[in-house]
């Protein structure tokens, strides 16, 4: 007895230890050579134009976009309100955005209470994109100026993240880059996660984004730097850019810290992504194959998985978190009868492995199976 006892406890403490977090791709932790690279940054005050390392960022980051320019901000939602901002100067301005994009759905309606811009939300398709059509029916006849907003603006997402990380490719792009030049209005691209969608198409990410105006590109998701963004653009944009971030607060002193794990993340992290696409699709075809539980493994094209509990099953969203969290594996749940897993650089084929099985003894529990 003594001894089942003390190997009960050893089990159990082993279960507990262990770690997969799967919560989301801003959950890594800064790596020895970015903690290296941060404790021995040259700095100096941003604000004032001078962080060399700060600097040095920006270009590397406007080279790889292919735009003249870029700037360090603190956030994807500060760095997508810029955008917006910048591009829809008069209050009462309109952009053209899907209705489950990032900044419809998770940027706390910035783009309204602190810009003044009217958002024109058209219904997005199950791969991230907009119907062409309808983005084009959607702009508004200058002719009405007196009675609707102005549109000025076109947003879209690449990967999108509330369609699994779908990928739009550079095609489709270009060609609402071209409804937006042919009605004289701008597009930003919310690129928080496009790095991801650059090695999933295999298109230069400069190429995929060619047709933007602006793009903001997220430093902390899949490339797992510790904080930040970055957005893009013509020098005049970003010259704006710049005034807004210091009026929202952004302007930070020496963030050449911040900005040399940036730099390696660059450097070391973005060829590991395809490694991070290929065990979201081997957990994504593990987890297709366990019954209760419903994937469309199809639908995997970057680092993000949606997993529905199938009806009628006695299982829970809510019983399976707990389950895996009492054995160390973090997740979210996106809606009552879905979970979201996403993974990245610090998850490794073991974790993927051993979340297949923490799965499968969850909905066999469950199910009485």
């Amino acid at each position: 007895m003594i001894f089942f006892y003390f190997w009960f406890v050893v089990v159990v403490e082993k279960m507990v230890t262990r770690r997969v977090d799967l919560r989301s791709d801003t959950v890594t932790k800064p790596t020895e050579s970015m903690r290296a690279a941060m404790a021995s940054a040259e700095v100096d005050d941003d604000v004032l134009g001078y962080d060399p390392t700060a600097l040095l960022l920006e270009t590397e980051m406007a080279k790889i976009m292919g735009k003249e320019a870029a700037l360090f901000v603190p956030s994807g939602t500060m760095g997508n309100l810029i955008a917006v901002l910048v591009h829809c100067e008069v209050r009462g301005s309109e952009v053209i955005l899907g209705d489950t994009c990032h900044i419809n759905i998770f940027e706390n309606g910035g783009i309204s209470t602190i810009g003044g811009v009217h958002s024109r939300q058209i219904k997005n398709n199950d791969d991230g994109t907009i119907d062409i059509d309808l983005i084009e029916a959607a702009i508004r006849d200058p002719r009405g100026e007196l009675m609707f907003p102005t549109t000025t603006l076109i947003c879209l997402e690449n990967s999108h993240a509330n369609s699994g990380g779908r990928c739009l490719s550079v095609e489709y792009t270009d060609r609402v880059g071209e409804v937006a030049k042919k009605h004289g209005l701008k597009l930003h691209i919310d690129g928080a996660r496009i790095f991801n969608a650059s090695v999933a198409l295999g298109v230069p990410v400069d190429r995929l984004v060619e047709a933007a105006d602006s793009v903001s590109v997220c430093l902390s998701k899949g490339i797992g730097a510790p904080v930040g963004s970055v957005i893009v653009g013509s020098k005049n944009f970003i010259a704006k850019a710049k005034r807004l971030r210091k009026t929202l607060g952004g302007g930070m002193r020496q963030i050449g810290i911040l900005c040399a794990a940036a730099l390696v993340a660059l450097k070391e992290n973005v060829g590991k992504l395809e490694s991070d696409h290929k065990k979201t699709r081997l957990l994504a075809d593990g987890l297709h194959e366990i019954k209760g539980l419903k994937i469309n493994p199809g639908s995997v094209e970057t680092n993000i998985i949606f997993i529905d509990i199938v009806d009628g099953s006695r299982t829970t969203t809510e019983k399976i978190i707990k389950y895996l969290e009492e054995r160390g594996i973090l997740l979210m749940r996106d809606k009552p009868s879905r979970l979201r897993v996403v993974l990245h650089h610090q998850i490794s084929a073991s974790d993927v492995q051993y979340t297949l099985s923490c799965f499968q003894q969850a909905v066999q529990i469950e199910n009485g199976n």
